[in-house]
């Protein structure tokens, strides 16, 4: 599984929030990140990915003094008993809120295992598994564009890529199949 942590790596499928409320968590941003990476080694996760759209050094860590991003939804991805899996969150103003809002969730459902129900909790977790094969690159990467690029935009830099890359005039059918399942993906979610 690959999924991206610089920018935001929302799952496909995922009902976005149009409206974002304030949180009452009185955490930082720092200690809300490694508290949910706690609570996920608690849970038996592996190979955690937390993709938001805050800019990351390259020692993965956060610049400081940025100005926080326009879209503060948080998605974390990992393994689960050999299951790949996702929760994410844009309910909440300030990515750290978000993040706790995820961590608070994980924390409720390793309560249901630790209540002995953990057949529960199997069930619980089949509606969290990440579906998309994320061995895909995201559909901006494939045509090109930046995900804010304006719809005329990303139809040019597709039909382009469709012209250049179509099997018909020698181009690699595998190529021109990720062109269109990247313009489909984008249809999708325009």
């Amino acid at each position: 599984m690959t999924a991206e942590a610089y920018p935001l790596h929302w799952p496909d499928g995922w009902p976005r929030c149009s409206s974002p409320d304030y949180a009452r968590f009185k955490i930082t941003p720092g200690r809300a990140r490694d508290e949910l990476f706690q609570e996920l080694e608690r849970l038996g996760a592996e190979h955690i990915v937390l993709s938001t759209n805050i800019e990351l050094r390259l020692d993965g860590l956060p610049y400081a003094n940025r100005r926080p991003p326009q879209d503060e939804g948080v998605a974390v991805y990992f393994q689960y008993q050999g299951q790949a899996m996702v929760f994410a969150c844009d309910r909440w103003k300030g990515v750290h809120n978000n993040i706790q809002a995820v961590r608070k969730t994980i924390e409720a459902l390793r309560g249901i295992e630790r209540w002995g129900a953990s057949d529960m909790l199997q069930r619980a977790f089949a509606g969290f598994e990440a579906l998309p094969d994320f061995s895909e690159r995201s559909w901006w990467l494939v045509l090109g564009v930046s995900r804010t690029d304006s719809p005329e935009a990303v139809r040019t830099a597709y039909q382009t890529l469709r012209s250049r890359h179509h099997p018909d005039r020698g181009g690699d059918p595998e190529d021109f199949r990720q062109i269109q399942r990247a313009w489909q993906t984008y249809q999708e979610h325009s």
